[in-house]
């Protein structure tokens, strides 16, 4: 492959406003977090930027787009309406990819379809494209030389817990889909919602069975990992049994209209990946608002594993 693959990434949009809260759907959870909408949370997420994020990114013409999660708030049904709308936006479903975030799985109590059935389209495999195919994790789009993994880390979890957890299917599945997909030569980029290292989330936030995650990777291989949940832009290396190195890539959220703590404003990556002499090259983009409100490149570098 000597072509240039255009991947986007984008994560964290939370799109509001919260739509469908009815009585039927509350319960502790949803009314800490409903609270904190509220207070804070409105402000920063501005579906306009959101908006503004995609314009731009499909402005660059890209292959595909993978969105790594959190689309909702309070994992309402009528939320999922709102995700499926921004999706479409985005293109078709085999133009796009997308894993569900720990807001999209909120809680159990649904009271109507989950966020698995409403964007089914956007998460079903490669081999099993079919409007009543069941969705199940993880999934393999293979577009060209790339092949798209996508991992489900959402649980429904306590108040004030947002960890995550892959559990030993998906992870036994992982292993073989990676090993499988390296044979017959594809790029294998895995997404994902939680950051998919041990100590890279606090204990609250932190996907459970990380380590385990981690070592799938490393033994089995992956030339590329794009996660969301932190807010912020994080790149880490995990090495490879064979001594290489895996790029593990996080990005902020893609509706935030100003910085808010420690999360930057809103930001996207635009990857630019190919092989050559039996290698393969990504180059990220980070693109987002600027100092002026502007979407513009905020930075741009090759992903090299640093030398020990």
């Amino acid at each position: 492959m000597t072509e240039t693959f255009t991947l986007v990434h984008l994560s964290d949009a939370h799109l509001g406003p919260i739509a469908g809260f009815r009585l039927g759907n509350l319960n502790i959870k949803r009314a800490f977090g409903f609270l904190n909408w509220q207070r804070h949370r409105r402000f920063v997420h501005v579906p306009s930027v959101a908006e503004r994020l995609a314009a731009d990114a499909l402005a660059h013409a890209p292959d595909h787009i993978a969105v790594t999660g959190d689309l909702a708030n309070l994992g309402l049904p009528g939320e999922f309406v709102t995700g499926l709308g921004w999706l479409k936006s985005l293109g078709e479903p085999h133009r796009v990819s997308v894993v569900p975030g720990n807001h999209d799985i909120y809680t159990g109590q649904l009271g109507g379809p989950s966020c698995l059935e409403t964007w089914a389209p956007y998460m079903r495999g490669s081999e099993s494209w079919t409007e009543t195919s069941p969705v199940h994790f993880p999934y393999e789009r293979t577009v060209g030389q790339v092949a798209l993994i996508g991992l489900n880390s959402s649980i429904p979890t306590p108040p004030g817990v947002a960890g995550g957890r892959v559990g030993p299917m998906q992870l036994a599945a992982l292993a073989r889909s990676l090993e499988r997909l390296g044979e017959a030569g594809y790029i294998r980029v895995v997404l994902i919602h939680h950051p998919p290292l041990p100590g890279q989330a606090t204990a609250r936030r932190a996907l459970e069975d990380a380590a385990a995650l981690a070592d799938v990777l490393a033994r089995h291989g992956a030339e590329l990992v794009l996660h969301g949940h932190n807010h912020k832009q994080s790149l880490a290396w995990l090495k490879r049994g064979d001594g290489g190195g895996i790029p593990v890539l996080g990005v902020a959220s893609a509706s935030a209209a100003f910085g808010y703590k420690a999360e930057p404003p809103a930001r996207y990556h635009l990857l630019r990946i190919r092989r050559a002499d039996g290698e393969v090259f990504i180059n990220c983009e980070v693109r987002g608002l600027d100092g002026e409100g502007h979407v513009a490149r905020i930075a741009r570098d090759d992903l090299v594993m640093p030398s020990p």
